[in-house]
């Protein structure tokens, strides 16, 4: 019999527990808890370390409290002792580091934005933390077999928020692409958070030139500030600049840049 290992993670330790319990009554899943996103991570560090990998993540949405907004995903290896994992981090962080994880997030109430930015994060389902343990095992099982679950009544609404989100994300790459090459550098350089002068140093130009590329950044942006032209790019997929890099001259450009 081939079996099913699966870890409950969810900070409210007798829900964990009782449902650990529960799903270890199936004769073919081993199942184990973690109360916390760092716990988790150690599970399946040494889980892999021992050749007994988890097949299967059940994780709270509402795990290290409730955080509004994109997560960005969490590498296993640097999450600390301490570290504060919420829900949907930890999706992102474990379908990075071992993609063969099927990840189902428990829920207690429907929340289309929030179940929308699991499945983008890499979960395979969003499940109510009061549905029967019969569907839960049927999800589970599902997932093995790469399929997505969602209940019926988010369905419209997940598809409705993931329809917005590749829209704002078309509309940001175009302006992004209005860019110059240079704009396209000093926008890297700003979303690593590097100010004027620390720009200036690392691509070799004056503050005030680098002023003059940051308004112009902004401009072509259509944003006021420096924190909404850096979400802006998160959305286009801009990424920092690599400060581990040495720096590197940037050529020059026509008088129109």
């Amino acid at each position: 019999m081939v079996r099913i290992r699966v870890l409950v993670v969810d900070d409210h330790r007798i829900f964990a527990e009782s449902l650990a319990a529960a799903l270890a009554a199936e004769p073919d899943v081993d199942v184990s808890a973690a109360g916390s996103g760092p716990a988790a991570l150690r599970c399946l560090d040494r889980a892999t370390a021992e050749g007994r990998r988890y097949d299967v993540l059940l994780v709270d949405a509402d795990l290290g409290g409730t955080v509004p907004g994109p997560r960005p995903a969490l590498p296993v290896q640097e999450v600390g002792e301490d570290g504060l994992v919420d829900g949907i981090s930890l999706v992102a962080g474990v379908r990075t580091a071992q993609p063969h994880v099927r990840v189902v997030v428990l829920a207690e109430k429907d929340d289309p934005r929030r179940a929308a930015l699991a499945l983008q994060a890499g979960a395979s389902g969003w499940v109510a933390k009061d549905c029967s343990l019969s569907r839960l095992l049927a999800v589970i099982r599902g997932v093995l077999r790469d399929e997505t679950h969602l209940q019926p009544a988010l369905l419209t609404g997940v598809l409705r928020e993931l329809t917005a989100a590749r829209k704002h994300r078309t509309e940001s790459e175009r302006l992004v692409e209005s860019l110059t090459p240079r704009e396209r550098e000093v926008l890297r350089c700003m979303v690593a958070g590097l100010g004027r002068k620390a720009v200036a140093e690392r691509l070799f130009l004056s503050p005030h030139t680098v002023r003059t590329h940051m308004q112009n950044v902004l401009g072509k942006l259509g944003v006021h500030s420096t924190l909404a032209a850096v979400a802006l790019a998160r959305r286009a997929g801009v990424g920092p600049v690599d400060l581990g890099a040495p720096a590197r001259m940037v050529p020059e450009e026509s008088s129109s840049a």
